[in-house]
């Protein structure tokens, strides 16, 4: 941030006027606003939207501001600029928010940052460019106040200040406002936009996709080179239909993130990447992913992901907050992604390969939740949009524990089954793998018990070293037993 104020490089008293969207937030409240209409009413939404906008953004604004509940306190505060105007109030000097944003929600963050002084979009005029830079004018004078803006929009209002403020934006919105204005103080926007936007994808979360290579290999296929592209592609297409439900959950999600210790800090809920932006990649990566399934994958491939998709939207509008089924459809999912990699192949999956996945991914979902109820204990705070309380941390450790022994009884079972016996030289072998899950399993109880865990136990497995030599020792056992000669 740089420090010069002023032409001179001299702080100034005049009226410090300071732009809402994209300046002292990270984000947008027309987006905010319109984000929470489409949730809340998805049926009607878009007509709705469709018929404010072209009655004008002044009506769009209002409509929307007067049907949403928006809660001010958790929005994405770019923190150095609100400290800085606490820093201008305290010291006697007059400032002032105005923003395109409708007048009451600009009222409602004033409220809550401790401005009282706000103007904003009413039902007969949008405020923003130069109808926001004659407000300004026939209230201050030309010249008699400094403006702090961040957009293309914002120029018209540097032209009549005296000094020009400038968050983030790009090369070229610094050098309009220079020319437009002395320019004081700058101040670092949002992280790069394709970096943001490439994690509010959430790339580490593929690897649970990963599950869809797994008839790949227990069909012994890889020889198969129509069946590695036909696997490779299920999983290319799963990592794009993940993703895409990813974004939607994010954008449904928001108040709840917001208030998370860890997961305020995701693009979508801290600002660093625009709703409107996810709006507009969740379905096109919904449209990919399935216009790649129908083209080239089989017809069962792409039911199988149907109902992937139907029991995610299950799982992040209602299913998220119900005790127990929560984390039975946590696990569900985990078992899709075995039954579309077995329909990309059109392979036999055996049921107990499939019973096992369901156990162990109980108890992984089981685990997830002991772990924020873990933090959510030695940290004092209440878990939001769950339908757990302190006093269930105990008996959900006892399901877990129990999910666990049940998926290496499981396991046995299938190491034991007929049709697995006759796929490998060596079967024998598999056992193995038994006591090598039986110690990650456990191991990752008393990890979580500690409050060591990270809440999600995949990715906690994929920066684990244990739990890598554990995976690799897996693989050593089931290629030991095909390839070794008793």
């Amino acid at each position: 941030m740089r420090q010069d104020t002023g032409a001179d490089g001299c702080a100034t008293d005049l009226p410090l006027v300071v732009d809402l969207d994209g300046s002292l937030l990270r984000g947008d409240l027309l987006h905010e606003t319109a984000t929470r209409h489409l949730l809340a009413a998805p049926l009607t939404a878009g007509p709705d939207l469709l018929r404010w906008t072209v009655a004008g953004p002044a009506r769009l604004k209002t409509e929307l501001a007067v049907r949403t509940d928006l809660d001010v306190t958790a929005l994405p505060y770019h923190r150095e600029v609100l400290a800085w105007v606490r820093a201008e109030q305290a010291r006697g000097r007059e400032v002032v928010l105005a923003s395109a944003s409708h007048e009451s929600l600009v009222a409602a963050v004033g409220e809550h940052v401790g401005v009282p002084n706000t103007l904003g979009t009413t039902a007969e005029r949008n405020l923003r460019s130069e109808h926001k830079a004659a407000a300004l004018v026939e209230r201050y004078g030309e010249g008699g106040f400094e403006y702090v803006g961040n957009h293309r929009h914002d120029v018209a209002v540097w032209e009549h200040a005296a000094v020009a403020h400038v968050v983030g934006g790009s090369s070229r919105v610094a050098s309009a406002a220079a020319a437009a204005a002395p320019v004081g103080r700058t101040f670092d926007g949002s992280p790069p936009a394709l970096r943001s936007w490439w994690r509010s994808l959430r790339p580490h979360q593929w690897l649970k996709n990963g599950l869809v290579l797994l008839p790949l290999f227990t069909a012994q296929l890889l020889g198969d080179a129509d069946a590695v592209r036909a696997a490779v592609l299920a999983f290319v297409v799963f990592c794009l239909v993940a993703s895409s439900v990813y974004v939607l959950n994010d954008l449904a999600d928001l108040d709840h993130d917001r208030h998370h210790p860890t997961k305020r800090r995701r693009p979508l809920p801290s600002g660093a990447t625009s709703l409107l932006v996810g709006w507009v990649t969740w379905p096109v990566l919904a449209l990919a992913g399935f216009g790649l399934s129908v083209a080239l994958l089989p017809w069962m491939f792409t039911a199988v992901l149907a109902a992937y998709v139907a029991l995610t939207l299950a799982y992040t509008f209602r299913l998220k907050s119900a005790r127990i089924v929560d984390v039975v459809a946590l696990a569900g999912l985990y078992t899709i992604r075995v039954l579309a990699g077995a329909a990309a192949l059109d392979v036999y999956v055996s049921m107990w390969l499939l019973t096992f996945s369901l156990f162990f991914f109980l108890s992984l979902a089981l685990l997830k939740r002991v772990s924020e109820l873990t933090r959510a204990r030695r940290t004092q705070r209440v878990t939001r949009g769950r339908g757990y309380v302190d006093a269930d941390l105990e008996l959900l450790s006892s399901y877990g524990v129990s999910s666990s022994i049940a998926a290496a009884v499981i396991f046995s079972l299938y190491v034991d089954d007929d049709r697995t016996q006759v796929l490998y030289q060596t079967p024998e072998l598999l056992w193995g793998a038994l006591p090598v899950l039986l110690t990650w399993v456990m191991r990752a109880w008393v990890i979580a018990h500690r409050g060591e865990m990270d809440e999600d136990p995949i990715l906690f497995a994929a920066r684990d070293a244990w739990s890598l030599v554990a995976g690799a020792a897996v693989v050593v056992v089931f290629v030991a037993a095909k390839v070794v000669v008793l």
